[in-house]
């Protein structure tokens, strides 16, 4: 968890967020690359397990997202217990969450309300303000034959 705390810092000092901006900082801190670039900058990273990307989305706003838990899906495709699958991924959130609520970032987060869009994507989830940007740690799976995984994403928002 260091290292998405650290990048999570690292990320702080980007203003704007960029794809290209947080790219440079994974590489500065020696995280692995691991896909294809897109429009000349990689946006898939990997360090000690965990998973780092970055996605640009209409309208120039960035999320940088890190995959800290992930459950894959049984030999059918599929869970036998999902809601079993679902408790271990609200246990590792809630085990996770102190370590952000605690690290060096705790007094830049300010709590922020779940949406209803919330709601929709994650099976559980905790979300911060971080500097006038969103950070939200939660529960996802997003087909039942995908994999549950614990998350952590930082979002800068363009104002429209």
């Amino acid at each position: 968890m260091a290292a998405v705390i650290a990048m999570l810092e690292e990320l702080r000092g980007i203003a704007p967020l960029t794809a290209e901006g947080a790219a440079a900082r994974f590489s500065a801190q020696e995280w692995t690359p691991r896909g294809k670039p897109r429009d000349g900058v990689e946006t898939s990273w990997e360090r000690n397990g965990i998973r780092g990307w970055t996605q640009t989305l209409e309208g120039e706003a960035v999320i940088v997202s890190f995959t800290v838990w992930i459950r894959d899906v049984d030999e059918s495709g599929y869970f036998d217990d999902l809601d079993a699958v679902y408790e271990q991924g609200e246990q590792a959130l809630a085990d996770f969450l102190p370590e952000i609520e605690g690290s060096s970032l705790a007094g830049h987060l300010v709590e922020a309300e779940q949406t209803a869009a919330d709601k929709d994507e994650f099976i559980a989830v905790k979300k911060w303000t971080l500097d006038g940007r969103t950070l939200a740690a939660g529960v996802i799976q997003h087909d039942t034959d995908l994999p549950v995984m614990v998350v952590v994403a930082l979002e800068e928002t363009v104002p429209a």
